[in-house]
């Protein structure tokens, strides 16, 4: 229970009452963090599964899977996300890397990492709901999260940046064999989740294009004076 406290305390913004801080909790904690990554990808799903029972188009859909996992975890996995970027991308040595990526501002290389990581989430997920909508015999599928990562880097053997922070209490806390069993785990979870779901298949354009199709286009051209595309 400490650990599930820590992991749903610190990673999510359900109410959780942390009861322990220490190396223990925080070894349980992060054992523990691969469920509440499968509790958030679970909202998002049924936030994205949602809005296309209402109509709402996959589009829209995939945007609101994409941000379910921003509100739950406060951002955290994308502020992360910005300062690695910034810290990696000032080509810096490591400690003036460290005082970048501890400033609250946003620099470039964190900007442009959130939009493209962002604009490729919600492609994939337009993809598959537009592949899901059209094939009337298979549900609308949501990508899993891969809630393993954090487990890992909290392995022993990898020494935390700083000794302050919350990296410091979770660095090398995890045994080795402990993060690949829960690795182990969570590939198994996700391959029997796939098995359970029919398969789904792009539909197949009919070509060429009916005869109204093709009095649009030209309609078009002589309204334009030309091809307009």
């Amino acid at each position: 229970m400490d650990g599930l406290r820590f992991a749903f305390g610190t990673l999510t913004v359900f109410p959780a009452r942390i009861t322990r801080w220490d190396r223990d909790a925080a070894r349980a904690g992060m054992l523990c963090a691969p469920l509440a990554g499968l509790v958030v990808g679970l909202c998002s799903a049924a936030a994205g599964g949602l809005f296309l029972l209402l109509g709402s188009g996959p589009l829209l859909a995939a945007v609101v899977t994409t941000a379910v996992p921003a509100l739950l975890t406060r951002g955290l996995h994308l502020d992360g996300l910005a300062d690695t970027a910034d810290g990696l991308g000032s080509a810096k040595p490591a400690e003036d890397a460290l005082r970048i990526m501890k400033q609250s501002d946003i620099g470039p290389f964190g900007v442009i990492s959130l939009v493209l990581v962002l604009l490729a989430q919600v492609a994939a997920l337009y993809e598959l709901y537009g592949r899901a909508g059209r094939t009337a015999s298979s549900p609308p599928r949501s990508p899993r999260p891969w809630p393993g990562s954090l487990t890992h880097a909290s392995r022993q053997g990898v020494p935390a940046a700083r000794p302050e922070g919350l990296g410091a209490i979770v660095a090398a806390t995890v045994p080795t064999r402990s993060a690949t069993c829960a690795t182990a785990a969570v590939l198994v979870l996700c391959a029997a989740t796939g098995l359970l779901l029919p398969p789904t298949t792009p539909s197949t354009p009919s070509w060429p294009p009916g005869r109204a199709s093709v009095r649009r286009r030209c309609c078009c051209a002589g309204a334009c004076g030309g091809s307009a595309g």
